[in-house]
């Protein structure tokens, strides 16, 4: 798992940030319906994002980060993974994502994502106002498909993922980000931990190397002495890290919106 079940984004909140937020219910392409948390931000910056949480599904810290973007200006959309196998609702820390995990696909996956690219672009998102300009992030499982996502044809401006494995096979059958470069078609912001056991640093060199090789526009940052999920409010021995990283994804953000 990425985060401890009481980990929380480790971003101050601003007040009267959202417009309007809370959950609501998607139809993927294969007719599923899941759940989803929504936030509208109350002083539009014309960008939109997609939360792609990692193994917990749409936990409480994924809800939270939404709201957060939204008091930047940028409208949110979060989203759960396992209603196929769990049913719907909120994952909380009864949630047993490691049964659940290998029973996802990358085809699920990707109609979900497609689904939630589709519904901030859609007219009715804020009373006939939506974001021209979609990025996705993700942490962890979610960096990784986050990557990906930029390869399914969808016109992101960007995508921003958060120490996503980018080597190697994967429990819910995605292919490797390293191994798709030449087919990611957007802009990519890549966070790092610089102890992350997992992730160590000829994984990083690798994607980077890949990223290049393709011609990929991409900024990838690794903070030392930071673990993998470093991201979080309940670390705070990593607090400077969080906060720059925060503050890079907020001016990549801005930098590529139209």
């Amino acid at each position: 798992m990425c985060f401890d079940l009481d980990s929380r984004p480790p971003i101050p909140p601003i007040a009267g940030g959202a417009l309007d937020s809370g959950s609501i219910v998607l139809t993927s392409g294969d007719g599923t319906e899941f759940d989803a948390f929504r936030a509208v931000a109350a002083e539009p910056t014309g960008a939109g994002i997609l939360i792609l949480p990692d193994v917990r599904g749409l936990h409480a810290y994924y809800e939270e980060l939404a709201l957060r973007y939204a008091e930047h200006g940028v409208d949110a959309l979060a989203i759960d993974y396992f209603a196929r196998t769990a049913g719907r609702g909120s994952r909380g820390a009864d949630f047993d994502y490691s049964s659940h995990v290998p029973l996802t696909t990358w085809e699920t996956l990707a109609a979900d994502i497609r689904t939630g690219v589709a519904t901030l672009r859609d007219a009715g998102w804020a009373g006939g106002r939506a974001p021209t300009s979609i990025f996705t992030t993700g942490f962890c499982m979610g960096g990784r498909l986050t990557f990906l996502s930029a390869t399914l044809g969808l016109e992101l401006a960007g995508v921003l993922g958060f120490y996503g494995w980018p080597t190697g096979p994967h429990r819910n059958g995605s292919p490797a980000p390293a191994e798709v470069a030449a087919s990611i078609a957007s802009p990519v912001l890549a966070i790092w931990g610089g102890a992350d056991r997992g992730i160590t640093p000829d994984v990083v060199a690798t994607f980077e190397a890949t990223l290049a090789a393709a011609g990929v526009e991409h900024r990838s940052i690794t903070y030392p002495g930071a673990p993998h999920s470093f991201f979080d409010r309940t670390a705070a021995e990593h607090a400077d890290a969080s906060a720059a990283a925060w503050g890079e994804a907020l001016e990549f953000i801005r930098a590529h919106t139209a």
